[in-house]
């Protein structure tokens, strides 16, 4: 998003529009409108709306391409590339914020906001697992599409910068612009076809593609936090679910070899 400040700053001095002309209109402080044009900080999704509707272009032009002539053209690998928000102690060491179910909402909107993200609960978890780690977020998730990881459990992800570096088949978190977060394995087609595979570990649900634009932020999965301990019918269920998986697995393959015979 390299090119957000330079759009926003061209835009609003074709319209003749001082910052805090702008500001006004965006019901912000003017020094703001200053952050967002040298990519101290970036507008919430509502706010890259507004101004969407008031330099009458869409939301892809105004975040990733150079409406200036005279900028640079930005390369395919400064889509993924923002500046993370994160909270600190009075120390100056950063912490992990915590986002449950019933604030995956407002995350959606306050991302990128650092008064969102200072507002957060907030913890340090001093486990040798993430001493080596980058930022780490913790996001509780919901539904049973990712079992046998339970609805509830708590997902520790490491913020990705540069998203052509998402490993196949390797767990995700995922900020999106229609979805909200979701937690998916990830086929990366990024570079071939600009957009990720998102697969369930539960294969009741089916594989649906993800837009690159539609990515707001990614995050590695680490570990995960989880309170319910599994009960004996639990595991019982389970077994039974992965029994009828490889069964239909043994079946597609008998299908495949006596449709080999066939053509033999």
């Amino acid at each position: 998003m390299k090119s957000l400040g330079n759009n926003i700053r061209y835009l609003r001095k074709a319209k003749g529009w001082t910052q805090a002309n702008l500001a006004d209109k965006l019901e912000v402080n003017r020094s703001l409108i200053g952050a967002y044009e040298d990519g101290r900080t970036e507008p919430r999704l509502a706010t890259l709306q507004v101004l969407c509707l008031l330099f009458d272009v869409s939301l892809e032009e105004l975040l990733y391409k150079s409406l200036d002539k005279q900028a640079p053209k930005p390369s395919k690998q400064d889509y993924p590339l923002r500046v993370l928000p994160v909270a600190v102690d009075a120390s100056g060491q950063e912490l992990i914020s915590l986002i449950p179910q019933k604030a995956a909402a407002g995350y959606t909107r306050g991302y990128a906001d650092t008064e969102y993200i200072e507002g957060l609960k907030s913890i340090s978890l001093p486990l040798p697992e993430l001493q080596q780690s980058g930022s780490l977020r913790i996001f509780q998730i919901e539904g049973d599409s990712m079992l046998p990881v339970q609805p509830g459990a708590y997902i520790i992800g490491e913020f990705v910068e540069n998203w052509e570096t998402i490993k196949n088949n390797e767990c995700y978190i995922l900020l999106t612009l229609n979805d909200g977060i979701v937690y998916k394995r990830v086929e990366n087609e990024l570079i071939r076809e600009n957009r990720l595979l998102l697969k369930s570990d539960n294969k009741e649900y089916k594989s649906y593609y993800l837009d690159a634009l539609e990515i707001l932020e990614v995050w590695h999965a680490k570990g995960i936090l989880s309170f319910q301990v599994p009960s004996e019918n639990d595991i019982q269920d389970q077994n039974y679910r992965q029994l009828l998986q490889s069964l239909d697995d043994i079946k597609k393959d008998i299908s495949g070899i006596k449709k080999q015979i066939n053509k033999d």
